[in-house]
């Protein structure tokens, strides 16, 4: 009998405060962590989206050099217009399409653009919605 108390003693498992100490330690370090990797991910999406439009400003500066004139759409950086006159494109490489904003919402894109700009281009941005401020636009990407 001495000796299967002995064996007991060596094969001892965790407590419940210990189980719970690490259980608290690692919401404490979730609490912290999270935060900042969403915090990361929206930065992320906003650059990508901000990449984006700047591609495709220099597309259509690309496009307007050859035509003289800038593109109807958006798509027509990739597909040629009819006619296809002196089209040159594909001016977005490896794209069969236009790409979406990295929230799933299409680019917006105006020809004439407001206050005398040629064109504008900008993204809803998360909400989806347009005129708030969390929209990504190409006339205030200054500083981004």
């Amino acid at each position: 009998m001495y000796r299967t108390n002995r064996k007991l003693a060596g094969a001892r498992g965790f407590t419940l405060i210990e189980i719970l100490v690490v259980v608290v330690i690692i919401a404490i370090l979730a609490a912290v962590v999270v935060p900042n990797v969403i915090s990361r991910i929206k930065d992320a999406k906003n650059s990508a989206a901000i990449s984006d439009i700047k591609s495709f400003e220099t597309a259509i500066d690309q496009y307007k050099l050859d035509t003289g004139n800038d593109p109807s759409s958006l798509d027509e950086l990739i597909n040629p217009p009819n006619p296809k006159g002196k089209w040159n494109g594909p001016y977005l490489k490896n794209l069969s399409k236009i790409p979406m904003d990295p929230w799933g919402h299409p680019y917006v894109y105006t020809v004439p653009g407001q206050n005398g700009r040629d064109y504008d281009i900008y993204s809803d941005g998360p909400d989806g919605q347009p005129n708030t401020s969390d929209d990504i636009q190409s006339w205030n990407l200054t500083g981004q």
